[in-house]
């Protein structure tokens, strides 16, 4: 008898943690490795948060909480949602997880069924494909391009919806890209949406409060009020609060989902962490001063990466919104050689040669859904941006 499901024939392990890994076992082993794969703050968590969190075992609230989280955190999100969205949602419409990834995958557990399918908006996080198709979905990869900012248009959107749609699966600022929707651009999408009654919306704002400049942030259900009932509104506290570790993520729709959200996460995890739980209300109620400083800093490092990314031999690399990510072409190189003989016949042979040859560990695009690119997280110090940045230069000025 076969040990393993089936089910795990569909899926692969996920290429960012692939890419951690692999840099962090050549440092072991003495490289000289710059990881600019992992997507994470390199912050610290701020000090109040983390005497929240300290507070909470010293006060003994390390017990089992509600399953979906406790009363403080609900109120605390619903807050949240007024104060920086303009969306309005009681306790019992909130549910929070270990981590925004288990509210998707809760989300998508609750409601699949087979043939249902999921449009998913490429470059995409990793994930998200590979969670749909664990739920039994069918991902449906819609292609932005370099062209359109890595936008989906309107029309793309409405292409891709057919009688068998479940869900649009929307992200901004967008996990590899950087790239957000403005205001115009998101209310092209909701007006497709209101046209397809039975698309539900699940969106990724996780990278809210990471913008640049003068973009504004917004949400479907905040553009168009008449898909709040449709509309799963997913954040969590990890990447804004430097509390990745934490794994607190949370989400807000109708009742009836956030009940079945519910049913699922009771008979696989229970409650989110109670101790990660307390510090996230005082995140999310706390001062916010740090997040512009930190921002600060993200913008100084995306302008570095920008610059001299664009100053490679046959690398475009685009301007991102927010979050921490840029994610350049590699057109220009495909079909170039090293000159060790390595061929680069797409993005995953120029990263895994790049790694090699310089010991820049980055993400090829491919795992993202779009090609020929590679993602690089910026978040890391100026020192070591620069110098990775000019190990690149230098690699691909002797590609022939």
């Amino acid at each position: 008898m076969k040990l393993l499901s089936d089910t795990l024939d569909r899926v692969k392990p996920s290429p960012t943690i692939a890419v951690t890994n692999k840099a962090a076992e050549l440092k072991a082993a003495g490289h000289d490795v710059i990881g600019l794969g992992a997507g994470e703050p390199d912050f610290d968590t701020p000090q109040h948060i983390k005497d929240a969190g300290i507070a909470a075992i010293i006060s003994g609230k390390t017990k089992y909480t509600a399953v979906d989280g406790i009363p403080e955190l609900k109120q605390a999100i619903c807050a949240k949602f007024k104060r920086d969205n303009n969306l309005d949602y009681l306790p019992s419409q909130v549910s929070v997880s270990s981590g925004g990834k288990q509210v998707l995958y809760n989300a998508f557990m609750a409601t699949l069924n087979k043939g249902d399918e999921v449009i998913i908006p490429a470059p995409y996080w990793v994930s998200y494909p590979d969670m749909v198709l664990l739920a039994g979905g069918t991902p449906v990869v819609a292609e932005a391009s370099l062209q359109t900012g890595f936008k989906l248009t309107a029309d793309q959107l409405e292409a891709a919806i057919t009688p068998n749609t479940k869900w649009f699966l929307f992200n901004s600022p967008s996990n590899p890209t950087g790239a957000g929707y403005t205001w115009d651009e998101l209310k092209k999408l909701t007006d497709v949406l209101m046209r397809h009654p039975h698309v539900w919306v699940m969106t990724d704002d996780m990278y809210e409060h990471l913008t640049f400049g003068d973009f504004q942030f917004c949400t479907p259900a905040e553009v168009e009020p008449r898909l709040y009932d449709r509309t799963l509104t997913v954040n969590g506290v990890s990447k804004a609060y430097a509390m990745t570790g934490w794994r607190i993520g949370y989400a807000a729709g109708p009742i009836e989902l956030i009940a079945a959200m519910r049913k699922v996460q009771s008979q696989s995890t229970s409650n989110p962490c109670s101790i990660s739980q307390f510090a996230a209300v005082e995140a999310l109620n706390g001062p916010h001063d740090f997040i512009a400083e930190n921002n600060a800093a993200f913008l100084r490092r995306r302008d570095i990466v920008v610059e001299m990314l664009n100053q490679a031999e046959g690398i475009t690399c685009p301007k991102p919104d927010g979050a921490f990510y840029v994610y350049p072409s590699v057109t220009g190189l495909i079909g170039k050689t090293t000159p060790e003989g390595v061929k680069i016949v797409n993005d995953e042979a120029f990263a895994t040669a790049l790694l090699n040859d310089t010991g820049v560990a980055v993400v090829f695009g491919a795992a993202f859904g779009l090609s020929p690119n590679f993602r690089v997280s910026y978040a890391t110090s100026d020192e070591a941006l620069k110098e990775a940045c000019d190990r690149i230069i230098k690699f691909c000025a002797v590609l022939r």
